[in-house]
């Protein structure tokens, strides 16, 4: 019995972690094509498209009640123009009721830094571009007990690069304003 429940218990941690896994990708990948713009124009993005990207993360996780359980970070990576060879987080937009999980690399406005993720494999922005980068933490509900789970808490983090010219210089930090929509600030 205790090696079923552990087999139960292990199968329905690794869905899950690969599911919150998907979900970051996922996110990192509609947040760096998301813009209005002809392709002429460099693409310009505002609140209420992020205010989409991030409903849409939480439609996604479905039951997983990923903005009870959890913090989605979408944070835009790009180049820092006043220190060469560095990058700079320009804006940063969170999502749910897990507030004391910040960023590992920072606030908006964060400048100098060598780029985003593990110190082997950073993630960083092309010149005049920029990446999108999500880190998204969960708390894992057992469905039996936790002991049986290896650890009930984990993030999982993702990257993707802009695809098409984006305008980062209008706005606030490159994200337009609208009008009644509230920024998912952090």
């Amino acid at each position: 019995l205790l090696l079923g429940l552990t087999g139960a218990e292990l199968t329905n941690y690794i869905i899950t972690r690969m599911r919150i896994s998907q979900l970051s990708l996922h996110l990192a990948d509609n947040a760096a094509r998301i813009g209005t713009g002809s392709q002429l124009q460099a693409k310009t993005i505002n609140e209420a498209d992020i205010n989409d990207l991030l409903t849409g993360a939480g439609l996604q996780a479905g039951e997983l009640e990923l903005f009870t359980r959890g913090r989605v970070i979408l944070s835009s990576l790009e180049p820092d123009p006043v220190n060469t060879g560095k990058y700079r987080i320009r804006w940063q937009r969170c999502r749910g009721a897990k507030t004391g999980q910040v960023s590992s690399y920072g606030d908006e406005e964060t400048v100098n830094i060598e780029g985003m993720g593990k110190s082997n494999r950073l993630a960083t922005a092309p010149a005049n571009g920029a990446t999108m980068y999500v880190e998204v933490y969960y708390e894992y509900k057992p469905i039996f007990k936790a002991a049986l789970a290896p650890n009930g808490n984990f993030r999982e983090e993702a990257s993707m690069m802009v695809r098409d010219r984006r305008d980062t210089t209008g706005g606030t930090n490159g994200v337009y304003q609208v009008s009644g929509v509230i920024a998912s600030g952090c």
